[in-house]
C-alpha cells in the first residue's frame, strides 16, 4: 500500500534529485553521474515521461511533488504521455 509521501513523489523524481545532487557535490565524480543519468533515462523511457518543469517557488499544484531547497523551496511536476 503506498503512503501519502509515496503518492506525491514525482515520476523518476528520485532519479532526477540523485542527478542534480551528484553534479552539485565537489568532487565531482563524473562516472558516478553518467550512471545516474543512465539510470534517469531508463526511468524516463519506462514511465513514458514526457516533460519534467519547474512550478513557481511555494506553488501548489496537485501534480506537483518533488522538493529541494537552496534559498527557495521549488515544486517538481512531470507530465505522461498517455
Amino acid at each position: 500500500m503506498e503512503t501519502a509521501q509515496n503518492q506525491q513523489q514525482a515520476v523518476c523524481g528520485k532519479e532526477a534529485l540523485d542527478l542534480l545532487n551528484c553534479v552539485a557535490q565537489s568532487p565531482y565524480d563524473q562516472e558516478k553521474c553518467v550512471a545516474l543519468l543512465q539510470s534517469l533515462r531508463q526511468c524516463v523511457l519506462n514511465k513514458k515521461v514526457k516533460k519534467f518543469s519547474l512550478a513557481e517557488p511555494h506553488k501548489e499544484q496537485a501534480d506537483s511533488s518533488m522538493i529541494w531547497s537552496k534559498t527557495e523551496t521549488w515544486k517538481w511536476s512531470t507530465k505522461l504521455s498517455h
